[in-house]
């Protein structure tokens, strides 16, 4: 057998290097398994992203189950994180953990019965809210503009299939719904127009990554390093033009709620000045020669007929933030009186829900997201997830302003300006929803992180748990 040491070398000396080669060997094959554990969270965005094309074009006859085809990948990273101690203390995992299992048991027990709506709905609380958190261990700063890099270069597709989705019929191959329904997936929009469904099994993944879109654009008009132009060009030529597209009146308050925040970042520092002049400028520039053309030019008059419409019916503006944007806090507050102390049964409020238990997709207990928690849950359980999913939201406007003050960093600052919402009052119970909502959160939570805190230091808390953790703590706080 040959002899990797020469033949003078003192056993002590032979002993050192085969210790270093041992831990060099260990280093390598401890990066790996973090690159596949990130390889694992890009697995999950990208079935957000096109689990609703296997449901409707490709995979038909397995529409159902693809429903959850994200959660045995978030299990399993969530089990490696957790064995691998990458999870970053937070007072939010426990409660919430907590709060899925007893509401399992009540659902089980003195709610509804049914065990399958029951892990349906615990589900949501066990598997895909800890996805936060990992994302948040495992991705550096790099990773989520990586992630923003590649947002803008598909929302040009994006776009033109969402076009083609506007003008065509719902009986269009493009427009099918999910199992290959001939009746189509767009929603009522106006004038005969249906809002586009993307990839998406429904109209709110239009709007979702459209309105995470924004806040990256807008960074990377002012942090324009490491992106082509052209591409970023078309990326917002593709916001500008999705909104009338979408008929979607969220989306639009979205983007003005990002350009608010952006303007706020920019007036902050005086480098961004300059730029934020020029970016605005040549936004409202886009704005009227897209306004010309044929394509937008008519979708925005559906986009108006709709928003008349429906500003009418809810009440005019005020109508629309109170109703939307505050989730019905106020209206689930007053119900919880009438409600059983442990709640309906966790699942119950949920299409899927409603399905297993009626047999027909209706809204069983509130459309609003905290009034259906608050239903599921109880008074008790149901206010502890709205308040820890408040509390999250506060917290992370507060760390995203404190690093754009201290640093100048507008990275954090801009995409909580989509995650606020989604955080506190997102849909839970529509899995796209819960998708991008969780996305969001985990992705503000990793652009926190320092840029001096890169994957080897996660790496090392193999070797060394505590330091490790103890230096990203620190980051982090």
């Amino acid at each position: 057998m040959n002899n990797q040491y020469p033949n003078n070398m003192t056993a002590d000396r032979m002993a050192d290097l085969a210790s270093r080669r041992f831990q060099e060997i260990t280093a390598m094959n401890n990066q790996k398994f973090m690159l596949r554990l990130k390889q694992g969270v890009w697995a999950y965005l990208l079935l957000l992203l096109f689990e609703g094309a296997l449901r409707k074009w490709f995979l038909t006859p397995l529409a159902t189950p693809l429903l959850v085809v994200r959660d045995p990948i978030a299990l399993w990273l969530i089990l490696m994180c957790w064995q691998r101690r990458l999870f970053i203390p937070s007072y939010a995992l426990p409660l919430m953990t907590i709060i899925g299992v007893l509401g399992l048991i009540f659902a089980v027990t003195v709610g509804h019965g049914n065990p399958y709506v029951a892990v349906f709905g615990a589900r949501i609380l066990l598997i895909h809210f800890p996805m936060i958190f990992v994302i948040q261990g495992l991705f550096t700063r790099k990773d989520v503009v990586q992630v923003g890099k590649f947002m803008v270069a598909l929302s040009i597709p994006m776009l033109i299939l969402i076009a083609l989705q506007f003008y065509s019929p719902q009986s269009a191959w493009v427009n099918r719904g999910v199992g290959g329904d001939e009746g189509g997936a767009g929603f009522s929009g106006a004038m005969g127009y249906f809002r586009p469904p993307g990839t998406f099994s429904f109209t709110n993944g239009t709007t979702l990554f459209f309105s995470l879109l924004g806040p990256y654009l807008l960074y990377f008009w002012l942090n324009p390093d490491g992106i082509k132009r052209w591409v970023l060009i078309g990326g917002t030529i593709a916001l500008l033009m999705a909104i009338p597209l979408s008929i979607s009146r969220a989306l639009l308050f979205q983007t003005i709620i990002g350009v608010m925040f952006c303007m706020f970042a920019g007036s902050s520092n005086p480098k961004y000045a300059g730029k934020l002049f020029g970016a605005l400028f040549g936004l409202v520039v886009l704005i009227l020669i897209l306004s010309q053309t044929s394509i937008v030019g008519g979708a925005i008059e559906v986009f108006m007929a709709r928003f008349d419409s429906a500003n009418e019916s809810e009440g005019g503006m005020e109508g629309v933030f109170i109703d939307r944007f505050l989730g019905g806090l106020v209206g689930a507050f007053n119900t919880t009186s009438a409600l059983p102390l442990w709640g309906y049964g966790i699942g119950m409020g949920t299409n899927v829900g409603s399905m297993l238990l009626t047999g027909g997709v209706t809204f069983l207990i509130a459309e609003g997201e905290w009034g259906r928690t608050i239903g599921e849950l109880g008074p008790i359980l149901g206010l502890g997830v709205v308040f820890i999913r408040m509390g999250m939201a506060v917290n992370m406007g507060w760390l995203s302003f404190d690093k754009l003050r201290r640093t100048g960093d507008m990275l954090p600052w801009m995409l909580f300006s989509d995650a606020f919402l989604l955080v506190a009052q997102g849909q839970w119970g529509q899995p796209t929803g819960l998708g991008f909502c969780v996305f969001i959160g985990g992705l503000l939570l990793a652009a926190l992180r320092e840029d001096e805190v890169e994957e080897e230091e996660v790496v090392a808390a193999e070797e060394d748990p505590k330091p490790a953790e103890q230096k990203i703590i620190y980051y982090h706080n």
